[in-house]
């Protein structure tokens, strides 16, 4: 190890301590004492306004020199009225139940030994994430919320946008009283491999941006990590679909926030209505600039696109194109979705309940829709008041991740000299095991 490696991991030790000495005082703050930090948070945040949106500024300025691809230029900017906006949902936190201290099973044992189940924070989160400084508030938030620490690594293309949010956010923290390393900033890209090394001190790693970005982390760490590499989402068109209400649902999943994760990226069309949905659908998207690129059969319709490959099918464009394909039957969908998705969100656009269930039943994803956009897959939009992120694996968390995502539990038991000897042997007395209110 290099002295500068070695400066660096000491530095970052020193950092991920005190942000779980900081935690520990999270974690024992009433659910008031917490929606009182949030709201001195958002506060701060109102004040540090004019700062925060001139270092953005300064970010997309340097963004635009160095050629930042597009989907991570839109995902950094963050002016006045998307701050504002982001303002709003770090208050819609502290409106939300605190999960950390529920009793999720209460169980007498025997007489006077009693179980609980007791949700608690995990400890310190370790954020790792590309543009996106909306994303600070979002998990410092929500952090708090549950009771951890947190230690932030944004991109380079962020950094000045994330430094004038957590100097924010920690001076909320400190005007009520409370440890501002709850909540702590990395810059450097070294920083990033020190913080993966870390696993005797952070206990989840969230990593958010491109598939590469997020499999680079998954493969260089011991630490459990959460998360979603791609974001390979469908729109099945079946048979019995409203073509009309269909073209609404296309554009908004694919027009509305092109660089989402949420975002469409595949059109697939049952091969009995594509001759009279693909002109339909083709006119409503391409008339929003919409890039299209089609199979064999699509092309025989919409003769004016180009050629779709097979590498197409599963890549995430984050951007304004699309692939189209037609398929025999909603069987024929499922099987494509199952094989080329990312397990992020998928949707099929029917008036036919029983082909909407099996589909709902069948597709394997974190979120499966019927009539309606993917774009609602979002901590927000469900009503978390914000995300961390959003998990495709299949143990739970999965979906859009919130507070729930940020708590794990632990056992109680309370006894008066009990001992396991008496339940065990020849004369072993039996548990009573009662649910107790």
């Amino acid at each position: 190890m290099s002295v500068s490696s070695a400066a660096v991991e000491n530095s970052l030790v020193a950092i991920a301590t005190s942000t779980r000495q900081a935690a520990r005082t999270l974690a024992s703050l009433s659910t008031q004492q917490k929606n009182e930090a949030i709201e001195a948070i958002a506060q701060a945040l109102e004040a540090a306004a004019a700062d925060i949106t001139v270092a953005n500024e300064a970010d997309l300025q340097a963004a635009l020199a160095d050629n930042l691809a597009k989907p991570l230029y839109g995902r950094l900017k963050l002016n006045a009225v998307k701050l504002k906006g982001a303002i709003k949902g770090v208050r819609d936190v502290a409106k939300l139940p605190d999960p950390a201290g529920a009793v999720q099973i209460h169980r007498e044992l025997d007489n006077g030994l009693e179980l609980k189940r007791i949700a608690c924070p995990l400890g310190v989160l370790g954020i790792i994430f590309e543009s996106r400084p909306d994303a600070v508030m979002q998990i410092s938030t929500l952090a708090v919320k549950s009771g951890n620490g947190v230690i932030l690594k944004g991109g380079k293309e962020a950094v000045r946008s994330c430094q004038a949010l957590v100097k924010a956010i920690r001076q909320g923290l400190t005007n009520v009283g409370l440890d501002p390393n709850a909540v702590q900033l990395l810059t450097t890209r070294e920083e990033t491999r020190a913080l993966l090394e870390l696993d005797s001190y952070v206990d989840l790693i969230i990593p958010r941006g491109s598939n590469a970005f997020v499999r680079f982390v998954q493969e260089n760490t011991r630490i459990p990590v959460l998360g979603h590499a791609d974001g390979i989402c469908h729109l099945y068109v079946d048979v019995a679909a409203d073509l009309e209400k269909t073209a609404k649902i296309a554009v908004d999943a694919k027009v509305g926030y092109p660089s989402a994760c949420n975002a469409i990226e595949t059109l697939l069309v049952h091969k009995e209505i594509a001759a009279k949905a693909l002109p339909i659908l083709a006119e409503a998207l391409q008339q929003e600039g919409v890039k299209l690129l089609g199979d064999d059969a699509t092309r025989q319709v919409l003769t004016d696109i180009q050629a779709a490959s097979e590498s197409d099918w599963s890549t995430e464009y984050s951007d304004l194109i699309l692939a189209i394909r037609v398929v025999d039957s909603v069987d024929a969908a499922i099987d494509h979705i199952n094989t080329y998705g990312s397990r992020h969100t998928d949707a099929i656009a029917t008036e036919d309940q029983a082909t909407a269930d099996r589909f709902m039943a069948q597709v394997d994803a974190a979120g499966v829709y019927h009539n309606c956009s993917t774009r609602f897959a979002d901590g927000f939009r469900y009503g978390f008041g914000a995300e961390v992120g959003i998990s495709t694996q299949k143990m739970p968390p999965r979906g859009p991740v919130g507070l729930e995502g940020l708590v794990t539990y632990k056992y109680q038991v309370v006894g008066n000299g009990h001992v396991v000897a008496t339940y065990s042997g020849e004369n072993a007395k039996p548990f009573t095991h009662r649910d107790l209110a």
